[in-house]
C-alpha cells in the first residue's frame, strides 16, 4: 500500500466562463498545489464536479495531472458510481492511466444494504489498485458504521477511508477498531476540513481537504503539526482557518471555493449546472474570510 498521510487536496475542476474545462488552469492549479507543499492530490471527486464531467474530459484531466505530478505526490483519482459495473470501469481506468489509488464513494440513491456494500467494495478492490472508501451519508443517503467498515477494511486492496460522517464518535471507533498501528495498514483521512484536527488527535492520518485548493500550505502545516504530536500548533492553525472553513461551506461545495479561487486570481470559474452561482448575500462573509487570511480579493 502507498503511504497516505498529511494533506490531500480534493481538487476543483477549473472552468471557463462558458462552462468548458480550463485545462491550462488545471495545470496551473496542480503547480500551485505542489509549490504549496501539499502531500497528495484527489481529482474527480465531488469537489471536482465529476457527476457533470464527460468521460473524455475526465480522461484528459487524469492524464494531465499524472504527467504533471510525475510521482512527486500520490494521486487518488475519484472513481465512484452508484452502478458497480461503472465504478469498476472507472477504477480500472485510473489504474491503467497510472493513478496511485482510487476514491470510491458509497453508492448514492440506491441505498444499498450491508451485503451490497461489501460486494461493491470487493469489486473495487479486485480491480487491482488501492481503494479509499468515501463515507459521506449527507450526499449518499447511506452511512457506513464502524462495524461494517471493519468488514470492508479486510477486503483486498482497501487502503483506507475518507471519513465524512460528521460523527466524531464513529470516527474514533473506526480509528480504534481498524486503523490503530496494531491493526494493520488502514488509513483514516478526514473528509471535513473542520474535523481534521479532532480526527488527527484521535489517531487519524490527515485530510482530503476542500480549502487547501486555496491555502495548501496552511492545511499541510496543520496536518504536519498533528502528525508530529504538536497539537497546540495544529489547534492554532485550525482556529486560524476556521472562518474560511465555515465560509467555504456556506453553500453547496464547490460553489464557494470556486468563487474564492476566482476572486484570488487562481484557477476557478463557475460550477456546472445544476449548481448555480454563489448567492450575493454570501459573498461578504466569504470575502471577509479570505481577507482575514491576508488573501487579496478582486
Amino acid at each position: 500500500m502507498i503511504p497516505l498521510q498529511g494533506a490531500f487536496t480534493a481538487l476543483i475542476t477549473p472552468m471557463h466562463p462558458n462552462g468548458e474545462v480550463d485545462y491550462e488552469g488545471w495545470r496551473r492549479l496542480i503547480a500551485y498545489q505542489l509549490e504549496g507543499g501539499i502531500d497528495g492530490l484527489v481529482p474527480l471527486g465531488t469537489t471536482g464536479e465529476n457527476p457533470t464531467l464527460e468521460e473524455d474530459e475526465e480522461e484528459k484531466l487524469i492524464t494531465i495531472i499524472l504527467e504533471t505530478v510525475n510521482r512527486r505526490v500520490p494521486v487518488i483519482v475519484g472513481a465512484g458510481s452508484n452502478d458497480t459495473k461503472h465504478m469498476v470501469r472507472y477504477v480500472r481506468r485510473a489504474k491503467d492511466l497510472g493513478a496511485d489509488a482510487a476514491l470510491v464513494v458509497t453508492p448514492y440513491y440506491n441505498k444499498p444494504n450491508d451485503q451490497g456494500l461489501l460486494r461493491h467494495f470487493q469489486a473495487a478492490g479486485e480491480a487491482g489498485i488501492p481503494i479509499i472508501v468515501y463515507n459521506i451519508a449527507s450526499r449518499t443517503g447511506r452511512n457506513i458504521p464502524a462495524s461494517l467498515m471493519e468488514q470492508i477494511a479486510r477486503l483486498p486492496n482497501i487502503a483506507g477511508v475518507k471519513e465524512a460522517s460528521g460523527d466524531i464518535n464513529q470516527i474514533g471507533e473506526v480509528i480504534h477498531r481498524i486503523a490503530a498501528p496494531s491493526k494493520g495498514a488502514f488509513t483514516v483521512l478526514s473528509g471535513d476540513d473542520g474535523m481534521t484536527a479532532p480526527l488527527m488527535a484521535l489517531g487519524g492520518a490527515g485530510v482530503i481537504s476542500v480549502i487547501s485548493n486555496l491555502v495548501p500550505g496552511k492545511v499541510a502545516a496543520l496536518t504536519k503539526a498533528c502528525l508530529q504530536g504538536d497539537f497546540a500548533g495544529g489547534r492554532g492553525l485550525h482556529y486560524e482557518l476556521l472562518p474560511l472553513i465555515k465560509a467555504a461551506f456556506i453553500e453547496t461545495n464547490p460553489i464557494p471555493i470556486k468563487a474564492a479561487m476566482t476572486w484570488a486570481g487562481l484557477p476557478g470559474g463557475p460550477a456546472r449546472l445544476p449548481l448555480g452561482g454563489l448567492a450575493p448575500a454570501n459573498e461578504a462573509p466569504l470575502k471577509a474570510a479570505l481577507r482575514g487570511l491576508g488573501i487579496a480579493v478582486a
